[in-house]
């Protein structure tokens, strides 16, 4: 995390310990990687932990997304999850996704069904993005993207991904990676060059050579991230610099 807001990173480790009530692994780690300069105090994010074996992670500086997961890489277990400090997860999310794993020895990467706040659903699975998709999700006008409409949906997947389970999307979103161990770390983890933005879609495509990918709709979180182009121009020069690395690495494709 990075300046997290403490109201909106509270609502995610209570419902992170209130999942892991819910499973049967004998041993749970939880580490809290922390990419702020400067904090003060962590006394409450522990007093919300407690009860739950917690590492806090800090001092690297801003490293990026990617980076930042890397330092606990060799320390993964027999499941690893990343998760984003604005997700929240239904109670049962975590026990469904272990049940799957251990029912799918093949799986070695799990994405969840998510929904936005308001309840609308959100699409976290992508085929192999286009500059074009790119644009026109990010940056066009509602009316702009109305025109292109089919054409963004069959973006995000939306006539594959529904209340069943699919496999092998091209491309999942990291706000909720639940890895087997084994898979992450023969990955080699996060690319270290990604700041910030499509270490999510490097990783996806790496990992879909080692092992299958499922989206599990039993799996079920609240995601409130999102909107890169509305987050000011740090954020859109990350994005550019992300999508050229990401780009001449696996592939343009314009259109």
């Amino acid at each position: 995390m990075f300046k997290p807001d403490q109201e909106t990173v509270l609502e995610t480790i209570r419902s992170l310990r209130q999942a892991l009530q819910f499973v049967s692994l004998k041993r749970v780690k939880v580490y809290l990687i922390d990419n702020t300069p400067v904090i003060s105090s962590y006394d409450w994010l522990l007093e919300a932990m407690e009860g739950v074996s917690v590492e806090i992670i800090n001092g690297q500086g801003n490293v990026g997304f990617g980076r930042a997961n890397n330092i606990v890489a060799d320390a993964v277990g027999k499941y690893h999850l990343i998760l984003n400090p604005d997700v929240d997860m239904e109670r049962e999310a975590l026990a469904n996704a272990i049940a799957f794993m251990e029912a799918h020895g093949d799986c070695g990467l799990l994405t969840p069904q998510a929904f936005n706040p308001d309840g609308t659903r959100q699409y976290l699975c992508k085929r192999y993005p286009t500059v074009l998709d790119l644009l026109l999700r990010g940056f066009a006008p509602r009316g702009v993207k109305q025109l292109f409409a089919a054409r963004l949906d069959r973006y995000e997947m939306r006539d594959q991904i529904g209340d069943a389970v699919f496999w092998n999307p091209p491309i999942i979103s990291g706000c909720f990676m639940f890895f087997r161990g084994d898979v992450f770390q023969k990955a080699g983890g996060f690319d270290p060059r990604y700041l910030l933005y499509f270490e999510d879609f490097d990783v996806s495509l790496r990992a879909a050579k080692l092992a299958q990918i499922a989206y599990v709709p039993k799996v079920r979180i609240i995601h409130a991230g999102g909107n890169a182009s509305r987050k000011g121009w740090w954020h859109l020069r990350q994005f550019a610099r992300s999508a050229w690395i990401f780009f001449s690495t696996h592939g343009l494709r314009f259109v």
